[in-house]
């Protein structure tokens, strides 16, 4: 275990944002995190516990407490089971498994942050989400002070939600276990209309494991959404805004507000949510209200490759990235009456 103290937290987010920490703890065993997080609860400390820090805000004044930084070890496959580490990173992981010959998570690749945070935002892309081949998390529950396995149906996935974000703090991951699939070299059935269109396939069809793989890493690279340093398209969390999911009465609404700006044959993207649920696409939202790509001059811009990406060309603060947040949400809310939810978490400061 290291311990350091006014320790910057940027270079542990991918924004590379964020001021200091009074204590920032790195461990890499179980036992260490375990251990930070009781020390910190017996000596009543603020606790910031970072991954690989892909979905993190964090302000520019940084966190008077203890940052604990996982970053722990373990990698294990018996068979079609899968067993990592929460500080694994996800991007290894994947590129591993697809090595292994076992579908399920190819669709991920490319994504960053760590293995111990894909569950508690029930990590998606292209037409797969963790939830599909998560069998059971192991955690650190803070409030009874004990090591619990939860199942599948205990982590209550949804749509980029979980319980870990429905009671933040109780849970600390420790490790994850996946079913995965052994197909013969093959992909897990396609789930994804631009991913089917770029491997050529139909929906439902398998393709080759590392064919699926390498076509989105470079559907993601062409939006900026593979870590890069070079790139400041990809200072980034990724998509900063989650797809709004309306009611049918909201997406009646929301219809004819774009019939208004867009004329009486625009129509959004719907994807059907249950029977009484509809999801738009942010980015098109986005978009359709004037923030195109690279919209801003400020040292925080969107991305010049998508619209969905906030991002830091290099010399901004916390507050110029949320000073554009802020701006796109009002615009968005004011042309089609839908309020955007930031995906990634904030610390010390809000949307």
């Amino acid at each position: 275990m290291q311990l350091l103290k006014d320790a910057p937290l940027a270079p542990l987010t991918t924004f590379r944002l964020g001021g200091p920490a009074a204590r920032l703890v790195t461990a890499t065993t179980d036992d260490e995190v375990v251990a930070a997080i009781r020390e910190a609860d017996l000596s009543g400390t603020p606790l910031l516990v970072v991954g690989g820090g892909s979905n993190l805000v964090i302000s520019d004044e940084g966190f008077e407490g203890t940052v604990l930084h996982i970053a722990t070890k373990g990698f294990a496959l018996d068979g079609t089971t899968l067993e990592v580490a929460a500080g694994e990173v996800w991007s290894e992981v994947v590129d591993r498994t697809v090595e292994a010959g076992l579908a399920g998570i190819e669709c991920l690749a490319g994504i960053p942050g760590s293995a111990g945070a894909t569950p508690v935002q029930n990590v998606g892309a292209y037409g797969q989400d963790v939830a599909e081949t998560i069998t059971e998390v192991v955690v650190y529950d803070t409030r009874d002070h004990q090591k619990l396995t939860l199942t599948n149906e205990e982590c209550r996935f949804s749509y980029r939600h979980s319980v870990f974000k429905e009671r933040p703090g109780e849970y600390v991951v420790l490790r994850v276990r996946f079913a995965l699939e052994d197909a013969g070299g093959m992909s897990a059935p396609i789930g994804y209309e631009q991913t089917a269109r770029a491997l050529g396939a139909g929906m439902g069809d398998r393709v080759p494991l590392v064919h699926a793989r390498d076509t989105v890493l470079k559907l993601r690279a062409e939006k900026g959404m593979v870590l890069d340093p070079e790139d400041h398209d990809t200072w980034s969390a990724g998509s900063f805004f989650t797809n709004p999911i309306l009611t049918n009465d909201e997406f009646a609404a929301f219809c004819e507000r774009v019939a208004e700006r867009l004329g009486a044959d625009a129509q959004a993207p719907a994807f059907p949510v249950g029977t009484s649920h509809t999801k738009t696409s942010a980015a098109w939202l986005i978009d359709k209200a004037g923030f195109t790509k690279g919209y801003g001059t400020g040292p925080a811009r969107i991305s010049t490759k998508h619209t969905l990406a906030l991002t830091n060309r290099g010399e901004a603060t916390t507050e110029d990235l949320l000073a554009l947040a802020r701006e796109v949400v009002a615009g968005v809310h004011a042309a089609f009456g839908v309020t955007l939810v930031n995906e990634p978490v904030t610390v010390g400061v809000k949307l």
